[in-house]
């Protein structure tokens, strides 16, 4: 399985996480169980990080999105800011441009060509703030 693919796979773990007051792994089970999904160990860490740290990632993003609230984004744009933003901060060697790219592409895969510009713009404010630390 390829990084692309694992990232969705990663994406969509917590795009339903999102939807349940099921653990993580409960949404795992149920992924590998009722869509067949194939979890590789990537998709699984990715994932696992993203929703550990979701408080803080939340704290990361609101700010940057100008006149919005977490609560009023659309639940694709989260999922792909959650899991963008914790690959920015706990996941090394990962061009910024790489992982700002990948939640771009699976923001208009998955939900279109609108709420991917709002994506790449959130996330370019949040990659600024990295540059300056």
């Amino acid at each position: 399985m390829t990084r692309h693919e694992s990232r969705q796979e990663a994406f969509c773990l917590l795009f339903e996480r999102i939807f349940t007051d099921a653990t993580l792994e409960e949404v795992m089970e149920n992924a590998v169980e009722g869509r067949d999904a194939t979890l590789s160990a990537y998709a699984v860490e990715l994932a696992t990080t993203a929703d550990s740290h979701q408080e803080e990632l939340d704290a990361i993003i609101e700010p940057k999105l100008k006149k919005w609230k977490l609560n009023r984004i659309s639940k694709v744009s989260l999922a792909a800011l959650r899991l963008a933003v914790s690959e920015l901060h706990y996941e090394e060697n990962i061009p910024v441009s790489v992982v700002i790219n990948e939640a771009v592409e699976l923001t208009k895969r998955f939900s279109g060509e609108e709420d991917a510009s709002f994506v790449n713009g959130v996330l370019a404010n949040i990659a600024k703030d990295l540059e300056n630390k």
